[in-house]
């Protein structure tokens, strides 16, 4: 049988698991019927089976993923979602952060019910048990780390509660539940109830490397260098994992499934569709651009002699920027005569200047002057629905945070540039000696962050890192730019200015508790100064 007919039956028992329980409820939906509940768990052989599928609904997305960098210095929203946080005008009932707190509370009740009724499925393998426990588990962790990186202390959930209860229930304090995710995650790994990979229709399912790695992501948001060195080494040494030769190819559908991914959310075309590309490619191609990256990014990629643009002997040339950049930057942005490759072995240059795709030509164009190229699906079907799946973990930042933890905790050497940073370097496309010898006496810290922003744009890494270097306030602050116009209007220096942001560290570093929520329940503490 073929991969996708493989996937496409993972994707239908997902969907059909909906009918069992629901993927996108608030928290006081009511339990199910007692009587039918416990009928349906013991009456059915596969109810383990369809509940594990509904608790993978709730998984990151890809809007979620690639919009999440429009709350950043990344890139800017030109209308609905992520905008107000984007630009710091959100409040309490700002339905984007809503659907956040639903979104995960909905994966957290999904995996509560499973892992408090899979005893009472008839027959059931116990190795199989262990694995749906496991899988469980890390997922219930996994949405609590979307939640309290966000909101902070958050109530902690393990069973399924009533309308009454969750009327009621308090927040837990944000040392509670980050504990609980770590011990959560770690039990997971100490069972090695999951396996280091799967096949068939399975995949896409948590592995033991893809727990292990979103521990090290709880360990990295945490500033805990210690555990984060230990449990990335071990992935490195041991996983099995590698960097995939071809950065561009990383992001295409034959490879979706190489040996860099450690976690992805499963798409397939028809099934189970996304339309990203709808919100960030040039109209020429049938797309409305509604998310765009900034200035900011596009001037984080160094030369090809590792050199920041600013930096003296770097050799840049503000008359042909694009010439000899980190080659990551052409595969992640696209700027006048970068291209998108077509069906058929062509390809669509792309002029964000002038003609239809150029800068304010429209109200569908690019609105900073470019667009993104990275997620860039040629196979997609119709009106640019695509089935390629949404990276949510993978190998090189393993590599990134291994580098990060041992720059904190002073033992970043060559051995550790050799591991992490220029292999990472190496598959980019980067050749000279100055970009890939260790750079000794540099400042590794700025060369680690650059890095990770480089390397992991519009997969959802920046939000979540410019909060824990706590340095949101300042490259969230002020105006945020666009291309270069060389007017004097509107622009700074000639470019161009985009929109005006403000983020108040008193209160910006956490997302306000929904208004909703507290209306419900009047012991939801609001966060300081919302």
């Amino acid at each position: 049988m073929e991969d996708t007919d493989m996937k496409k039956i993972f994707l239908t028992l997902c969907a059909a698991a909906l009918c069992f329980a629901p993927a996108c409820v608030p928290l006081d939906t009511p339990p199910y019927d007692r009587e039918t509940d416990l009928n349906y768990w013991e009456q059915d052989p596969n109810a383990a089976f369809s509940a594990l599928n509904t608790c993978y609904t709730s998984l990151t997305g890809m809007y979620e993923l690639v919009y999440g960098d429009g709350m950043t210095d990344n890139a800017y929203v030109k209308g609905g979602q992520n905008q107000a946080i984007g630009n710091g005008t959100y409040g309490t009932s700002d339905g984007y952060v809503y659907s956040v707190w639903n979104q995960n509370y909905s994966g957290i009740r999904a995996c509560a019910e499973l892992l408090n009724n899979i005893d009472r499925v008839p027959g059931l393998d116990p190795a199989l048990k262990a694995r749906y426990i496991a899988e469980a588990k890390t997922l219930h962790a996994f949405h609590y780390y979307e939640l309290y990186t966000r909101f902070g202390g958050v109530p902690w959930i393990e069973k399924p509660i009533s309308i009454e209860e969750s009327r009621t229930i308090a927040r837990d304090s944000r040392e509670t539940v980050v504990a609980n995710v770590i011990k959560e995650l770690k039990e997971v790994v100490d069972s090695k109830a999951l396996p280091a990979s799967y096949s068939g229709a399975d995949r896409g399912r948590m592995t033991c490397w893809a727990a292990e790695g979103l521990l090290a992501r709880v360990y990295l948001f945490e500033g805990n260098w210690a555990e984060l060195k230990t449990v990335t080494e071990d992935i490195i040494a041991n996983s099995g994992a590698s960097l995939y030769p071809s950065y561009t190819g990383l992001f295409e559908v034959a490879n979706e499934y190489c040996s860099e991914i450690l976690l992805a959310n499963q798409y397939t075309l028809v099934s189970r569709e996304h339309n990203i590309m709808y919100n960030t490619v040039p109209p020429s191609l049938g797309g409305y651009s509604n998310l765009a990256p900034l200035k900011s990014l596009v001037d984080s990629y160094v030369m090809l002699n590792g050199k920041a643009i600013g930096e003296s002997g770097s050799g840049y040339d503000p008359a042909n920027p694009w010439d000899n950049r980190d080659p990551r930057l052409a595969a992640t942005v696209i700027y006048s005569g970068n291209s998108y490759p077509l069906p058929g072995g062509k390809t669509a240059v792309i002029d964000c200047v002038n003609g239809p795709d150029g800068y304010n030509a429209t109200s569908d164009v690019t609105p900073t002057g470019y667009y993104i190229r990275k997620w860039w699906d040629n196979t997609y079907r119709l009106t640019l629905q695509s089935g390629l799946n949404a990276i949510i973990l993978r190998y090189a930042d393993i590599l990134l945070m291994n580098a990060e933890a041992n720059v904190e905790l002073n033992s970043f050497d060559s051995a550790v540039w050799n591991k992490t940073i220029r292999p990472i370097r190496e598959r980019a496309g980067f050749t000279d000696a100055a970009a890939l010898d260790f750079p000794s006496g540099a400042d590794y810290r700025a060369i680690v962050r650059n890095e990770r922003r480089c390397e992991l744009a519009f997969e959802g890494a920046r939000r979540a890192d410019i909060i824990r270097w706590k340095i949101a306030e300042t490259v969230m602050n002020g105006w945020c730019h666009g291309l270069y116009t060389g007017a004097t209007v509107g622009t700074d220096d000639g470019f161009a200015r985009i929109e005006t942001r403000q983020f108040d560290p008193a209160r910006h570093y956490l997302w306000p508790i929904p208004q909703k929520e507290r209306d419900m329940n009047k012991n939801l503490e609001q966060n300081p100064n919302w």
